[in-house]
């Protein structure tokens, strides 16, 4: 399993300040087919353009391997606010330990990172939910770190936070409430509630289905959960998004494929943008 010491952290996070010359004050990761959120970062000085760094440029940095996952940063100027964008994720289902596919978050915060924005697509449990909608997560479930992939398992880095990190408000409430102020006054019909992590890759069952929706859980993904448990672990304050790509059915009449879940993608991307433009500058 690859793990990484503190000063591998340090190294990429050295790599990256040697191409900026800003401090990161939000961090944003972004979802399957949400990558276009990174077009709308403009550079530092007026008319410039942001600096793109790719992950493949960055020590320790694993790679995308996903369709819909540029595999790139880009750092500038959004809503006013110094950002740094991780346009594509790892995830577990890639073969990636857990530590990989948090290994960008504790970068973010040796950058200077105080808040993480966090974007996914995802399967709409909730049966008022519907492909094109989008999901603020207010709480969620991670089944597969309650199965023993918690990426905080094993040694605990005390550069980044305690041993036993509180997860009683993983989503800051007061970034809960402008982000549904945001949507009233951007005219975007934002629904809420508690995302569910799986491993994947495959797709849910019905049986899967039905078990989810009973224990509580409005939308079901293969991401962010452990990106947002290590984020809370180094002291940051957490928004999520999810956009609904698909509407899971709890009777196998539907099947689901992975270029439905991209072209729901397009729909969900400019509102998430519209709330983004409207709520960073008072995060």
């Amino acid at each position: 399993m690859r793990t990484y010491s503190f000063a591998e952290y340090q190294d990429a996070a050295d790599v990256i300040k040697n191409r900026i010359n800003i401090t990161p004050e939000i961090g944003l990761v972004l979802g399957s087919g949400l990558g276009q959120l990174a077009d709308e970062v403009e550079g530092v000085e007026p008319g410039s353009d942001p600096v793109v760094i790719a992950y493949k440029d960055i020590p320790g940095w694993p790679a995308s391997t996903v369709f819909g996952h540029k595999g790139r940063l880009v750092i500038g100027k959004l809503g006013g606010r110094n950002v740094i964008v991780q346009q594509g994720r790892a995830h577990f289902y890639e073969g990636y330990s857990m530590q990989e596919v948090t290994f960008a978050v504790r970068v973010m915060k040796l950058l200077g990172v105080k808040t993480l924005v966090v974007t996914n697509a995802a399967g709409g449990l909730n049966v008022f939910f519907h492909p094109g909608d989008v999901m603020l997560i207010t709480d969620h479930i991670g089944f597969a770190g309650m199965a023993g992939n918690n990426p905080l398992c094993g040694p605990n880095m005390e550069e980044f936070g305690t041993r036993f990190p509180d997860m009683s408000q993983a989503y800051d409430r007061e970034y809960i409430k402008l982000a549904k102020a945001a949507a009233v006054k951007t005219d975007v019909a934002l629904q809420s509630g508690v995302y569910v992590w799986l491993s994947g890759p495959s797709f849910e069952t019905p049986a899967e289905v039905r078990m989810l929706r009973a224990v509580g859980a409005d939308a079901v993904g293969m991401s962010t959960v452990p990106e947002v448990i290590v984020a809370r672990h180094c002291g940051m304050r957490v928004l999520g998004f999810s956009g609904i790509t698909n509407k899971n059915t709890d009777n196998g009449e539907i099947e689901t494929t992975h270029q439905e879940v991209m072209e729901a993608a397009n729909i969900i991307g400019p509102k998430i943008i519209a709330i983004l433009k409207e709520i960073l500058p008072k995060l």
